[in-house]
């Protein structure tokens, strides 16, 4: 996983929700409502928006004549933490859709064996890509975590504790999405479906321990 990574899957589908556009309250009003969608997918994608925002917001106070030396890495970092924001939006958006065909496929009738066959062939289907949004918020928090690392020995003093902020949030993102791929791992009976997303979820538990790390020498540096 490289600091650039960027996810060709993360593209919004054309009747998909404008997250990126839809007002806060609404997104959350229809998250607490009895709907299919938005669920954790989409939630855990909104945790990762946010872990990028913080890191891009670090990055543009981490600027001017004192921090000269260190210009061309902190416009690496805002440019991808940007650019992992705008990803992680699509990837809300492309989740909400992506659970609702799954709800569709579990609707289908199965009264004769002909029947359930199809069902069973629509509910793979649709749980192999709803697992897609969440695993690639796996993939956007990895990306994001070195972008923290790389600030937090040079990021501007008054925007350090958001350092941890990102990285705090990119482990609810990280933690959140292994859940909403478990979930789907269920009903996925292809071996290289379940091995790839499995080998994304191993992941989760290192996320952790390096957004555990950025926390604790935030903390230790604010207490001094």
């Amino acid at each position: 996983m490289t600091a650039g990574w960027h996810s060709d899957r993360m593209t919004t589908p054309a009747d998909a929700p404008e997250v990126d556009v839809q007002p806060l309250g609404e997104f959350l009003g229809q998250l607490a409502a009895r709907l299919p969608a938005p669920g954790a997918g989409a939630t855990a994608a909104i945790e990762a928006a946010l872990a990028a925002s913080l890191v891009a917001m670090v990055g543009r106070f981490t600027s001017g004549d004192g921090y000269a030396e260190h210009r061309d890495v902190v416009a690496a970092v805002i440019a991808q933490a940007d650019a992992v924001r705008t990803t992680c939006l699509a990837a809300a958006a492309a989740d909400e859709t992506a659970f609702t065909a799954v709800t569709e496929a579990y609707r289908l009738p199965q009264d004769t064996p002909e029947e359930q066959e199809t069902r069973r062939a629509a509910v793979h289907a649709a749980q192999v890509e709803a697992a897609q949004p969440p695993r690639d918020v796996i993939e956007a928090a990895a990306a994001l975590l070195p972008l923290a690392e790389q600030l937090l020995p040079i990021a501007n003093p008054n925007v350090v504790s958001d350092v941890a902020a990102a990285t705090a949030a990119a482990r609810a993102a990280a933690t959140t999405a292994r859940l909403a791929v478990e979930v789907n791992l269920r009903g996925i009976t292809d071996d290289a479906a379940r091995a790839d997303l499995s080998t994304v979820v191993d992941r989760v538990e290192e996320l952790i321990r390096r957004a555990d790390a950025v926390e604790a020498t935030v903390r230790e540096r604010l207490a001094r």
